[in-house]
């Protein structure tokens, strides 16, 4: 199993995530119960490979992601640690990939909360490979979380609103299907209300998500509390989670990483 530390960035410094509610994240200030400089996103970053064993980093620009300016110097810095980078940084063209890349991210995150429509993903992986994209499942509350601004919603489900009715699981599944139809290598599960808290994964939804994306790469995020949890996702089908609070707080050490990493 893949256990990728996650660096959130806002505002210029590492994130707390909780439950979406992006107002009110707050500076990282300890990884596996030891402290860092508070919102040192290059110290986080470092203390996922150094204490922890981490061999993969995920990163999310929230400003960019919110059409603020990027964070290029710290996610560029963070690239360069030599661990490989998935970076969400709203990606919504080709252009926009393409300078993500540029960074030093490994693999792009397009994610379905900045997406203007599955056409706009097809091209992206068309012109950078279907290896180097992510797409990123933004649920909440396990309904699909599409663009305020995208008119193509209903469409993409065949149905009215943002899920029409149709069971949140089913939605994920269908929205997953066309990720993997436009040519995306990965799919990136994560539901928002969860991110923080620790209450679980959602393993039904991820489940009909597996069904959808055959042979794609296929990792959970939001909720992830510590071993038994990987555990679980492995029986279910996913290859890895992303995972920020539980190794922040000690839940994950550097022996339950070395354990999942195992799975």
């Amino acid at each position: 199993m893949r256990v990728i530390g996650v660096v959130d960035l806002l505002g210029g410094r590492a994130v707390h995530a909780l439950a979406g509610r992006r107002e009110s994240y707050r500076p990282v200030r300890a990884v596996a119960g030891s402290p860092i400089e508070p919102g040192d996103g290059l110290a986080l970053a470092r203390a996922y490979m150094d204490r922890l064993g981490l061999t993969e980093l995920y990163a999310a620009d929230l400003d960019a992601i919110l059409n603020g300016a990027s964070q290029d110097t710290i996610v560029a810095a963070m690239a360069g640690l030599g661990a490989p980078l998935w970076l969400d940084a709203g990606v919504s063209s080709v252009d926009h990939a393409r300078r993500v890349l540029g960074l030093g991210a490994a693999r792009v995150i397009v994610a379905l909360e900045t997406l203007p429509s599955f056409d706009a993903l097809e091209g992206i992986c068309a012109a950078l490979g279907g290896d180097r994209v992510a797409f990123s499942l933004d649920l909440r509350n396990g309904e699909p979380v599409f663009a305020s601004w995208a008119s193509w919603a209903s469409g993409a489900l065949g149905a009215t609103g943002a899920s029409g009715g149709i069971p949140a699981a089913e939605a994920a599944h269908l929205v997953a299907a066309r990720a993997a139809a436009a040519g995306a290598g990965a799919v990136i599960v994560i539901d928002l209300a969860r991110v923080g808290t620790g209450t679980g994964l959602d393993l039904e939804l991820i489940a009909r998500v597996r069904e959808a994306t055959p042979g794609l790469t296929l990792l959970a995020g939001g909720g992830v509390r510590g071993l038994e949890d990987f555990a679980r996702l492995a029986d279910y089908g996913c290859d890895g989670a992303l995972v920020a609070t539980a190794l922040h707080d000690g839940r994950l050490g550097a022996a339950e990483v070395a354990a999942a990493q195992r799975l």
